[in-house]
């Protein structure tokens, strides 16, 4: 691992939350494409199967913003651990009435009921967000990292969902993400010294963090971005299963994934300057333009080399979108904040999946390509009309003394960054009648008689300016 990524795994509990959030992620490769092919095996109907795939996105596009504004307010363990309990027992009502071929109809109540599965992503995030507020630096690898995270799910996920539906039964898909979504759900939230502390209930209001005019362009651009991943994904099968290779299909997205990850690794050890806003908008025009090679594909290998350079302008484009969410929401929303973004993918990938599904049957596999190319053209029109709202980020914040997170944490000497440790904690805020000390000329504060000397100016990452 490059010493930058070293770097951030220095405070104490990084490495577990991180994990945690790697193994309660892998759902979110897995489920979605587990209850297609549990459905296709056990009745051979691919509208059925569809249909569930999209309620489980829309449910979750409802759901997903509410539970993440609870934790904003509540905090991560006490409203992770009822939503998990409802989100498995949803799935195991979808597996049993499927394998018992019961009615329709409770197919699509438990599979509504799958939409509480919490946003593990969301969750790893903020607490990288408390624990490196102030040091832009290390924030923005941590969040490359946890995208190169996002692409070893994406490339592991859909092949073992998929690999043992077909190869053990058709359940075992679904049941392995509910094991992975339990593990990594309870892990995560026994980390207590690393949640990020609620805030105060009188700084929380009733609006949605969606009342952000940044944010509103995000998730709008991510609808978008999410129909070229669902739409992608529907054609490439089809594209595979013309050829006479189906198998192949998730190495080809495998290979798409990969792209991303790489991608990510190489731009968390970067170290650059200018607006985020201005980055933001070339990735997303770079995923526009990477969209329009599929329409030259003749064979798997072409597509394979097609969708890895696609795949480059992915996690860059993500990595800054989750910086900006930052920017562009309260402290007291953010959580709820890198949710929207999250339902924004949900949705377009339902709709593009839909939409690609549509035009394979009518059209063929080839002419399939075209929903990718027009969900790009869509997410380049709205990122560049849009992209000046995200110059100016939200309005200043309330200075408090709570910390980010929990003191224990905080308190650590952080190696490679100075032997930063609690003697250089930003201090507390201070009794009213003692806001503005003298000074003596040597520039040592008279406090109460006392001479104290100010403290160090550099900050500890994790506490709040």
């Amino acid at each position: 691992m490059p010493s930058t990524y070293q770097a951030i795994f220095t405070v104490r509990g990084s490495r577990q939350f991180s994990a945690a959030g790697l193994i309660g992620r892998m759902p979110l490769a897995m489920l979605g494409i587990g209850v297609v092919t549990m459905i296709s095996q056990l009745t051979g109907r691919y509208g059925l199967a569809g249909a569930l795939s999209a309620t489980m996105a829309m449910s979750a596009a409802v759901l997903g913003p509410r539970i993440s504004r609870l934790v904003d307010r509540h905090g991560q363990a006490r409203v992770l651990r009822p939503a998990t309990l409802i989100a498995l027992a949803a799935v195991a009502g979808l597996l049993l009435c499927a394998q018992q071929g019961a009615p329709d109809w409770t197919l699509f109540l438990f599979a509504a009921g799958v939409g509480c599965v919490p946003s593990v992503g969301s969750m790893v995030r903020a607490r990288w967000a408390a624990v490196y507020r102030g040091s832009p630096g290390q924030l923005h690898t941590a969040y490359s990292w946890e995208s190169i995270v996002d692409e070893v799910c994406f490339i592991f996920g859909p092949i073992l969902s998929i690999g043992l539906s077909t190869t053990w039964f058709p359940e075992a898909g679904p049941l392995l993400a509910s094991g992975f979504l339990a593990t990594g759900v309870l892990w995560l939230t026994a980390q207590r010294d690393t949640e990020p502390v609620p805030r105060p209930r009188e700084e929380h209001t009733g609006e949605s963090a969606l009342r952000s005019p940044g944010l509103r362009v995000l998730v709008a651009t991510f609808v978008a971005t999410g129909a070229i991943f669902g739409s992608v994904d529907v054609v490439t099968v089809a594209f595979a299963e013309q050829l006479g290779h189906k198998a192949a299909a998730s190495l080809v997205l495998a290979v798409y994934a990969l792209g991303s990850g790489v991608a990510g690794v190489v731009f968390g050890l970067l170290r650059l300057t200018g607006p985020a806003s201005r980055r933001w908008l070339v990735g997303v025009l770079g995923m526009s333009v990477s969209m329009i090679p599929l329409l030259l594909a003749g064979n798997l290998a072409f597509l394979a080399v097609a969708l890895f350079v696609a795949g480059l302008s992915v996690a860059p484009t993500m990595v800054t979108t989750m910086a900006l969410v930052e920017a562009h929401v309260p402290r007291t929303k953010l959580t709820e904040g890198m949710t929207w973004t999250s339902t924004g993918l949900a949705v377009g990938v339902a709709l593009g999946s839909s939409a690609a599904g549509w035009v394979v049957d009518a059209a063929g596999a080839e002419a399939g390509y075209l929903v990718p190319v027009a969900a790009g053209a869509a997410a380049a029109v709205v990122a560049f009309l849009g992209h000046r709202r995200l110059d100016e980020p939200v309005t200043a914040r309330p200075v408090t003394g709570r910390p980010a997170v929990a003191p224990s944490v905080i308190a650590q000497p952080v190696i490679g960054q100075g032997g930063r440790g609690a003697d250089e904690q930003e201090p507390q805020q201070q009794d009213p009648q003692q806001q503005n000390p003298q000074r003596d000329p040597a520039g040592v504060a008279q406090l109460g008689g006392e001479r104290v000397r100010p403290p160090r100016p550099r900050r500890l990452p994790g506490l709040r300016r």
